[in-house]
């Protein structure tokens, strides 16, 4: 038998960017000169599974803006909570003051089929190459298809697939960062 619902109270607010939780990533990108530079986004996701794409969304006014116009690539790192904070120094910093792998110590590492470098210490790399650029308003969406993905194989499973409880990746909730806990489902299970 099924329970009494409970009813519930919405409360009705203007329209803003409520969605949560958001990856945090950190995408690497390059000027002309092919001199590196990280931009912390949380305003980026799969968008498409075939061709594989992902899609940021980013200011014009970003320094990173005009090199991935520019160059038309990127790479996407997944960062852990053990670089939490070079993470939240990239997102704080320009690149156009600042040399943003020398002052976090993060690792450069040379891509397969972009310019951009990968970062060492991101388990995971997804090399993309830009599509198409989409004007929104305050931001901009770059849509990317992946050419190659990195994955440091200690956290693969016996199966080959990332097991998330090997890394500890983090998101982005309107304003804070937090950690992602265990998991509680796999896709299909509501038809098992």
């Amino acid at each position: 038998m099924p329970q009494e619902k409970k009813s519930i109270m919405k409360v009705k607010k203007s329209p803003w960017t409520a969605l949560f939780p958001c990856p945090v990533v950190l995408v690497t990108c390059v000027d002309s000169n092919g001199k590196p530079n990280i931009i912390t986004l949380a305003w980026a996701g799969t968008v498409c599974s075939d061709p594989p794409t992902l899609g940021l969304g980013i200011r014009p006014q970003r320094h990173s803006y005009g090199l991935i116009e520019d160059s038309g690539e990127f790479v996407v790192n997944i960062p852990t909570k053990d670089i939490l904070k070079e993470a939240d120094f990239c997102g704080m910093v320009s690149g156009r003051d600042v040399d943003k792998f020398s002052e976090t110590g993060l690792t450069p590492e040379p891509a397969e089929k972009v310019k951009p470098p990968l970062i060492r210490e991101c388990p995971v790399n997804i090399e993309c190459v830009v599509k198409k650029k989409i004007p929104l308003g305050a931001h901009h969406l770059f849509l990317g298809e992946i050419v190659r993905v990195h994955v440091d194989q200690e956290i693969l499973n016996e199966k080959g697939r990332i097991d998330f409880t090997k890394v500890a990746s983090f998101v982005y909730n309107q304003g804070e960062y937090w950690s992602l806990h265990q998991k509680i489902g796999v896709h299909g299970f509501s038809k098992q």
